[in-house]
């Protein structure tokens, strides 16, 4: 047989690799590169705390919901074309996929240029709204004023790290993620103290790595060294690319924008409790991004080869995959947790020597480490969904786990227990979303197994 040339070894993966092989080879490489890509908050709080001002710390905490929301309108695009490409990899429309990758990068430009006009014109609103007090207002501003201008690169190094993993380049995208990282972790001293822009500094720094990120990706494309290609006949939309990328993405947007909201939702009750409150909270939530980047680095490993085999309808490889997926997942996120457990004093007081926000970072690392046996599950059922062109059921997943559940139980817990009930909330909410999610998933496939048309009726759910 004539050896596989490095194309035919990417559809190789996706196609008819092992399975537990095929879900660590796309979702191993991602894990590592995300545990770079999580430096980028974590650098950023780990050289503000050394300007021993825990109001700045509070500050970067408050001010992450504008890159959430950054990275949701990403997200929209990147999921959508993603799920879209990979499922026309699937059916052998190479042409259609091509077009799908141009039509991604056009609409991150037109996206990332609205958010920065719109978010500038409304900053002072926005920092009100993210909970910024007296002592945190002109840091969140900062802060939040430098993020919004370069909206453009950490828009387009997200979606088009999607875009690479569609067509199984998981090394290509990383390799931006990692560059751009390591430029962060060198800029942030510089910025931070040597030209002593302290918080803003830090801002500057983690856009200029993203730049580096995005500029890598688009040198890739443009080399020619990626499966698809962008061409500029591709740059006039279609009605079937637009409405597959928004059926799909405009659904994952909501589903990040819904936890942007519980997070300032949480960051608001946490305010009530003092804003060194507000800094440990922000720490311990930092440090539990290497263990979330885990579950979501697997959860996206596994997307285009569900997506693939959904276009391909080999529908019993599917659920190798998912059952593969979900021990790997389990398992690596069990291990975090036992370090989380023992070493919660030591991993906060990295970023802070105040021994009140230690003992309070401490109790809530080892609360929301509790989440992380079952939200992987969860994640790659969502994931799943969004492969499929399914994302109905994706976002039904997202709006009963943050609505229905989370901040519900958020307000309650905080009111009757105050602030132990507070940070119980998302285990509790992450134990019963597991089980919805994964049964969802599982019958649905079955279904495809069996001839049907995938869908669940609600006497079944």
């Amino acid at each position: 047989m004539i050896q596989q040339n490095k194309k035919d070894k990417r559809i190789f993966i996706l196609s008819e690799e092992k399975p537990a092989k095929a879900v660590f080879k796309l979702g191993i490489p991602l894990v590592a590169g995300m545990f770079i890509m999580v430096l980028y908050n974590l650098v950023d709080t780990y050289f503000i705390g050394l300007t021993k001002d825990d109001y700045q710390l509070a500050a970067v905490n408050l001010a992450y919901p504008i890159m959430m929301i950054a990275i949701a309108v990403a997200n929209m695009v990147g999921t959508g074309a993603a799920s879209l490409i990979a499922r026309s990899l699937g059916a052998g429309q190479t042409e259609k996929a091509n077009h799908t990758v141009t039509v991604g990068v056009l609409l991150t430009v037109i996206n990332s240029v609205l958010m920065t006009v719109v978010g500038l014109y409304f900053l002072q609103e926005i920092v009100s709204g993210l909970g910024a007090k007296a002592n945190t207002v002109a840091f969140t501003e900062q802060y939040a004023e430098v993020i919004l201008w370069g909206s453009i690169f950490t828009m387009g190094s997200f979606t088009l790290g999607q875009l690479l993993r569609s067509e199984g380049s998981v090394k290509i995208s990383i390799m931006g993620m990692v560059i751009g990282t390591i430029a962060n972790m060198i800029l942030d001293p510089v910025f931070i103290f040597g030209l002593g822009l302290q918080i803003r500094g830090a801002a500057i720094a983690t856009i200029l790595g993203n730049a580096l990120s995005t500029g890598i990706s688009l040198w890739f494309y443009i080399s020619g060294k990626t499966l698809l290609k962008m061409r500029w006949r591709y740059l006039r939309p279609t009605k079937e690319i637009l409405k597959e990328i928004f059926w799909v993405g405009v659904p994952a947007t909501l589903e990040t924008l819904l936890s942007s909201v519980a997070y300032i939702v949480n960051n608001n009750l946490a305010v009530g409790y003092g804003e060194l409150t507000v800094a440990a909270m922000g720490i311990a939530q930092k440090i539990m991004t290497l263990g979330n980047y885990i579950y979501q680095g697997m959860a996206s490993g596994t997307q285009p080869l569900m997506g693939y085999n959904y276009g391909a309808k080999n529908y019993a490889r599917m659920l190798q995959v998912l059952k593969a997926g979900l021990l790997v997942v389990s398992s690596m996120e069990g291990v975090v947790m036992l370090v989380f457990g023992v070493f919660a004093p030591q991993l906060i007081g990295i970023f802070t020597e105040n021994p009140e926000v230690i003992d309070i970072g401490s109790c809530v690392l080892r609360a929301v480490m509790c989440i992380l046996p079952f939200v992987g599950a969860v994640s790659m059922s969502r994931t799943s969904f969004q492969a499929m062109g399914k994302p109905q059921y994706a976002f039904g997943i997202t709006l009963m786990r943050q609505l229905i559940l989370y901040v519900p139980l958020l307000l309650a817990l905080n009111c009757f227990i105050g602030f132990y009930g507070m940070i119980w909330a998302q285990p509790i909410t992450e134990v019963i979303m597991m089980m919805v999610s994964v049964g969802i998933l599982y019958r649905i496939i079955k279904k495809l197994q069996n001839g049907g048309d995938g869908n669940v009726s609600t006497d079944e759910t």
